[in-house]
């Protein structure tokens, strides 16, 4: 790059788990653009998000801080405006600075709809812009078609046509076109794959054609709603797959550093489970490829989470390159209960690494332990077992010393 300071783009999506790409070896869904992106980048087959539910996950991934001790411990709490993130770093280092879309951390009135046009046009004051310096996006609001926006350019929220993904790729893509020589880094925050499900321009699908996974129970509702959910939400990782290559091709490669990944995933039927918050795989490992200029690509299996990508920014802005990265498991954790349907019921926390995974009840005793590399699919849980005591006593000192 000729000693230039990298661009740098994150694309972060929601609700997209880590099984559902192609490059990870699901051939029910088609992600030609990440697959290209991953044949070149470092690919993360271990990274996991540190809290499977929105808010949690954005506050620790812009922060580098774990939920509650970056300020929001529950469904409603928003970022503080005194937090310091990723953007203010970057800012003191020369960067034009912007975000695109999805926010979900700002303040919210719980008595109000979570869903519609009224969410959806929340106004974010630029106080709690999180230290970007561009801003326009929305609070929340599930809308994945026609969104409205607003902040920098947009003092009142204006409605926009088309695909969600499609409209925010677009329009980050021509800020990026504007900001010249000079170095910028921008983040772009999109909905899907979130549900509704059935609101992606590819149709519903052929919800018999879907394959499932040997955790997702047979032969009643849960199997017919896995069916008929992953159909549409393969329908919009397609479409918003395409969304992100064609904001790839507008951008110089050679100089902008790619970072693609989702805030938590989905279940999806698996162990008879539904959404997010829960700590079983499919919530709670998600994509991420990071395509460095002038890197080769390689797949990993060293753990990481989220909130490593704060660091790895500022290396990237600083060296052009990301830092060691050494770590054998991440911390996981759901810091309160988010009282909305099919969500998990507790409070947990726990560790992940590529073999193990132990998950702790909020009063400390073991709820579920895994050997992952004996059981990917998590359908024996040790936690009981006599002969794995010891085991789970070390990992359970790790987690309370840090030693992760």
């Amino acid at each position: 790059m000729n000693g230039r300071r990298p661009n740098i783009l994150w694309l972060v999506t929601t609700q997209w788990r880590a099984q559902a790409c192609g490059y990870a070896g699901n051939a029910d869904v088609r992600t030609p653009a990440l697959d290209a992106l991953a044949s070149r980048a470092l690919v993360f087959d271990d990274a996991v998000t540190p809290h499977p539910f929105g808010p949690f996950a954005r506050a620790a991934m812009l922060t580098g801080v774990e939920s509650p001790k970056n300020g929001v411990r529950d469904y409603f709490d928003p970022l503080p405006e005194s937090s310091r993130t990723v953007a203010h770093d970057l800012n003191e280092r020369g960067y034009s600075t912007a975000f695109f879309g999805k926010w979900h951390l700002a303040r919210r009135d719980p008595s109000a709809p979570l869903v519609g046009e009224l969410h959806a046009r929340v106004i974010v004051p630029p106080e709690s812009h999180g230290g970007f310096s561009f801003w326009e996006g929305f609070e929340s609001g599930f809308l994945l078609n026609d969104p409205w926006l607003h902040g920098t350019r947009l003092p009142e929220p204006s409605q926009f046509p088309g695909y969600q993904s499609d409209v925010l790729c677009a329009r980050a893509g021509q800020w990026c076109s504007e900001q010249g020589g000079g170095p910028w880094f921008c983040v772009v925050s999109l909905e899907p794959p979130h549900p509704p499900y059935a609101a992606n321009p590819n149709g519903a699908g052929d919800p018999d054609a879907v394959s499932l996974a040997p955790n997702v129970p047979l032969g009643g509702a849960v199997e017919r709603q896995a069916r008929s959910e992953l159909a549409g939400y393969y329908g919009h990782i397609a479409a918003t797959d395409h969304a992100i290559g064609a904001l790839l091709e507008k951008l110089d490669l050679t100089t902008t550093a790619v970072l693609v990944t989702s805030v938590h995933g989905d279940m999806h039927g698996s162990h008879g489970r539904f959404r997010k918050g829960w700590p079983y795989e499919e919530s709670i490992r998600v994509p991420l490829l990071v395509s460095v200029p002038g890197s080769p690509a390689e797949r990993s299996r060293v753990a990481v989470s989220l909130t490593n990508l704060r660091e790895w920014t500022v290396s990237l802005a600083d060296a052009g390159r990301l830092p060691q990265i050494t770590a054998d498991a991440a911390r996981i954790s759901m810091p309160s209960v988010v009282r909305l349907p099919h969500q998990c019921d507790r409070l947990w926390c726990g560790v992940r690494s590529k073999a193990r995974k132990l998950v702790l009840n909020e009063d400390g005793s073991p709820w579920l332990f895994f050997h992952l590399d004996r059981d990917p699919f998590e359908l024996t849980n040790l936690a009981d077992s006599r002969d794995v005591q010891g085991e789970i006593a070390e990992w359970v000192r790790r987690l309370a010393v840090a030693e992760l």
